[in-house]
């Protein structure tokens, strides 16, 4: 099983990171990334719905922040989109299928493949061996890193957009179902940067309020000689502390980088902020990982 050494943990606490090579077989990351096809295949999002994914606090205010396409999507399987793939008048300027960013945000709760990996005894064994009690799945992600323009994502820490009290109760397991190169984009850390708190949140404008969403506080110039790349195989996985402060950078290669992505929360004695962009819902609650 997929339990954690004494020293892995220890290094884990220390960094607030920790790569996990060989976590899933090639034959489990092609199931999800023939299932993840399917899924494009069949997409038709609506003209007003064709919302542009950025990292930058502007455009996430201006595209996602501000429409109820993201604001709603905790709940749902919704498509969003690298920058520049529309025209004026929302028609795909590239093929749809390269023109995605990410498919977010309850591929864990709608689809069985996604399913079955998110709740699967390896991930179950994993959150044990961390000593969670209570671990409760509060989204998840499809990342494609597109070649040749696939999106920056800045540094930021996940507990900006995922915050609770106490801290340090969220965790990100990120899963590589490409290889994660320099070249195609891989993930990059501040050692250490878990322990310092959180600078900036994103939070929730109450109902009929516009935009949807605000930032309190602001992200830091941080020295990019901080930050250590960190390449992984296909199957690795990368577990990933709420504060770590991470990034990766724009893909200028011909390979995209694709990766599947959730987040868990310890649900004992734990408050969910309510002012979170993502809130469960009586038809969605956060459901409990172990089944």
């Amino acid at each position: 099983m997929a339990c954690l050494s004494p020293s892995q943990l220890q290094k884990f606490q220390e960094d607030g990171f920790l790569v996990l090579e060989g976590f899933l077989s090639a034959d489990e990351c092609e199931a999800m990334q023939r299932r993840i096809g399917e899924i494009v295949a069949e997409m038709d999002v609506p003209l007003h719905c064709r919302t542009e994914f950025s990292t930058q606090e502007e455009e996430q205010l201006l595209a996602q922040g501000s429409t109820d396409y993201f604001l709603s999507s905790g709940d749902k399987i919704r498509f969003f989109f690298e920058k520049g793939v529309f025209d004026k008048q929302g028609n795909f300027l590239v093929p749809p299928e390269k023109s995605i960013n990410k498919i977010g945000h309850a591929l864990h709760a709608h689809d069985p493949i996604f399913r079955c990996v998110t709740h699967s005894p390896k991930v179950q064994a994993l959150a044990r061996s961390l000593g969670l009690q209570m671990p409760v799945v509060v989204q998840s992600m499809y990342i494609f890193k597109q070649p040749h323009f696939g999106g920056e994502v800045t540094p930021h820490q996940d507990a900006s957009f995922l915050y609770t009290e106490p801290l340090g109760r969220v965790l990100g397991l990120w899963i590589a179902l490409e290889d994660a190169a320099l070249e195609n984009g891989c993930l990059w850390f501040i050692p250490g940067s878990h322990r310092g708190g959180v600078s900036r949140r994103m939070v929730r404008a109450p109902a009929g309020s516009a935009p949807g969403t605000s930032f309190l506080g602001s992200e830091p110039t941080r020295d990019n000689s901080l930050f250590v790349p960190t390449p992984v195989l296909r199957g690795a996985l990368v577990l990933i502390h709420g504060e770590v402060v991470h990034k990766s950078e724009r893909n200028f290669s011909d390979r995209s980088r694709q990766a599947y992505t959730f987040h868990l929360m310890e649900a004992a004695g734990t408050v969910w902020s309510p002012d979170n962009w993502l809130q469960p819902t009586p038809e969605l609650p956060f459901p409990p990982l172990y089944i």
